[in-house]
C-alpha cells in the first residue's frame, strides 16, 4: 500500500513539474544592438582632422587606432608636414589599407 502511495506522489511530483516548466513562458534574451546604430548622430557625423588632431581625438574618434598609432600619426606630421590626402596615411607604420578603409568616412584634410 505505501509503494503505491510513494509511486502516485512521485509521478504527481513529476507531472506537476513538466506542465510547470512547459506552461512558463521562455525568456529570449534580446540580440546585441549593432555599435553603428548604438552611436549618436554626433559621434556618426564628427570628422576627425588629420592636420589638426590631437593623439587622444585620433585614438578615441578612430576605429582600430590606439595610443601607439595615434603618436605614430602624430610623429609622421611632425616630420613630414601637413597630410595633403587620406590615402597618405597609408605611409603611417601600422596603418594598412583595412585600417585606412574603416575610417575614410570619418577621415577630413583641412
Amino acid at each position: 500500500m505505501q509503494n503505491l502511495y510513494l509511486s502516485s506522489f512521485i509521478f504527481a511530483f513529476l507531472t506537476s513539474l513538466s506542465v510547470a516548466t512547459t506552461a512558463a513562458p521562455s525568456i529570449k534574451p534580446e540580440p546585441p544592438t549593432p555599435i553603428s546604430t548604438q552611436m549618436t548622430k554626433t559621434e556618426q557625423s564628427s570628422k576627425v582632422n588629420l592636420n589638426a588632431a590631437d593623439a587622444e581625438t585620433l585614438r578615441r574618434d578612430l576605429f582600430g587606432i590606439g595610443a601607439s598609432k595615434a603618436k605614430a600619426i602624430i610623429a609622421y606630421r611632425e616630420s613630414n608636414g601637413p597630410f595633403t590626402a587620406v590615402d597618405e596615411l597609408l605611409e603611417v607604420k601600422g596603418i594598412g589599407k583595412a585600417l585606412l578603409e574603416k575610417n575614410r568616412d570619418r577621415l577630413v584634410i583641412n
